[in-house]
């Protein structure tokens, strides 16, 4: 029997990890990381079409997990002890090895440096429907490297 030699395989969005500060985040069950330009569009008398170009960028993203650890309430003690704003390294890995990108390309890695948190912070929740709490942490990053 031979191994999917008609079918497609594209990149399971199940198959990969989330770090922050080197440290895995194994209660993790989504991230994302979006690059959007800062994009200039403008025209020159004559002319049909604009041109643009990029001036820059924002570097966004944000983790969903299932709250197993105290690491927010601690990062937030600390910014109430010292007024330093926490900044962090947040590393997505896709490494779905079934995968004909995977196949051809190796493993995507997404390494975010700079990273401050952004927007709400639960610190706690309670909800009569007894549902399970999942964080979503919002963050900025500085740069890609």
């Amino acid at each position: 029997m031979s191994l999917m030699q008609y079918n497609k395989n594209p990149i399971s969005l199940r198959e990969g990890k989330i770090f922050i500060d080197g440290v895995e985040v194994c209660d993790s069950i989504k991230c994302e990381i979006k690059f959007t330009p800062d994009v200039w569009t403008g025209r020159q008398l004559g002319e049909v079409t604009p041109s643009s170009r990029w001036l820059g960028a924002t570097i966004t993203g944000s983790i969903t997990r299932r709250r197993s650890t105290p690491w927010l309430k601690e990062a937030i003690q600390q910014y109430m002890n010292d007024k330093g704003t926490p900044e962090f390294t947040i590393q997505g890995l896709m490494d779905d090895e079934n995968s004909d990108y995977y196949a051809d390309n190796g493993s995507i890695v997404v390494t975010c440096v700079g990273c401050v948190l952004t927007g709400d912070l639960n610190l706690i929740n309670l909800d009569s429907d007894g549902q399970v709490v999942d964080d979503t942490i919002a963050f900025n990053a500085k740069d890609i490297v």
